[in-house]
């Protein structure tokens, strides 16, 4: 492991120099510029979670925020907001990750496309509040499974301090028993 400097501070660098482990990597589908080439994966549906989980560690983020939607006018009405936002320069990669998502677990995310010019287009997967909380609560299931910590501690950070909904919209299955 090789810590590079960049402009946001320092990172950890892997290079690999196993012959076999990087072309068997090619034969799954990765490949260098990944988020421009990377399609769909094979993945069987049994590691699919540990699978998307990665891809969440690495191309993705989640957002749990306070949203004032009319501050001037009322600014106590607040709420919190949960999204899991998967990100890519290819638009059947994130369509792979929706479709397969969709067939294993049951929740419905949305396509967005973000032009960045001179850069690459962007694809954003978005799930929202409680697609997000299934599809979170599925990824990190098992706690000694792998994960990126700074991401975890977002989704156990509102795990553990529930947001106060109006009971008429307030799911009884998203956090805990009403």
């Amino acid at each position: 492991m090789l810590r590079q400097r960049g402009p946001k501070g320092s990172c950890l660098r892997v290079t690999f120099s196993d012959v076999a482990f990087y072309r068997w990597l090619l034969d799954r589908g990765l490949t260098p510029r990944k988020s421009l080439t990377l399609g769909p994966l094979q993945v069987p549906d049994n590691y699919l979670l540990p699978a998307v989980r990665g891809l969440l560690d690495g191309d993705g983020s989640i957002i749990n925020t306070i949203v004032v939607p009319n501050p001037r006018r009322y600014p106590q009405h607040q709420y919190r907001r949960l999204q899991v936002v998967f990100l890519s320069a290819n638009r059947t990669h994130v369509e792979w990750i929706q479709r397969s998502l969709l067939r294993v677990l049951g929740v419905a995310g949305t396509v967005f496309r973000r032009e960045r010019p001179p850069h690459h287009t962007l694809y954003q997967l978005k799930y929202g509040k409680h697609a997000g909380i299934t599809l979170l609560r599925a990824l990190y299931a098992d706690a000694s499974s792998p994960r990126l910590q700074r991401k975890w501690r977002i989704w156990d950070a509102y795990q553990f301090d529930p947001p106060e909904t109006r009971m008429w919209t307030r799911r009884s299955d998203e956090i805990g028993q009403t």
